[in-house]
């Protein structure tokens, strides 16, 4: 377990592997932010791609997603049985949408942040964070107004 000076001095995640126990879902939250943080994201056609590549790079689904104009979150569960890391998979997706889209073409920071949820408690907890980022933002005065978020594929806690 790192210490707390490590994790304060940390400049890039550590990715951890996922835990699989039993009759305990695997979900994991993914972050990822463009380049400089740069504002290109919160587009209908950005949108469009990125739920297309995340169809086609079907090694983890997707559930409830947050596009916001510098960042995407979202909540990812295992979709086959033999898959690769998160890390790689979300190297994957953002290669297809840079690929389809080429205003993305480079536009993502080289890593992302990803963190399993441990408990049905902790999923609602940052499911809510998520929903929340638009209004936190001052993008809109609900998150239901937010016109780029959704859901992929319904991912629920059932033990």
């Amino acid at each position: 377990m790192p210490s707390e000076a490590n994790r304060q001095t940390r400049k890039y995640p550590a990715h951890m592997p996922v835990v699989e126990a039993h009759n305990r879902p695997v979900i994991v939250m993914v972050t990822v932010c463009t380049q400089d943080r740069a504002e290109i994201l919160a587009t209908d056609i950005v949108r469009e791609t990125l739920v297309t590549a995340w169809k086609e790079a079907d090694d983890w689904l997707v559930g409830r997603y947050v596009i916001m104009p510098d960042h995407v979150d979202l909540f990812c569960a295992p979709g086959k049985w033999c898959r690769h890391g998160v890390k790689d998979w979300v190297a994957f997706w953002k290669r297809l949408a840079g690929q389809a889209h080429a205003p993305l073409h480079g536009k993502f920071q080289r890593d992302c942040w990803d963190t399993q949820m441990r408990s049905v408690g902790h999923y609602c907890r940052k499911l809510e964070y998520v929903e929340m980022n638009p209004v936190r933002k001052g993008l809109v005065a609900k998150p239901e107004d937010w016109p780029y978020q959704g859901r992929v594929t319904p991912l629920s806690w059932v033990t």
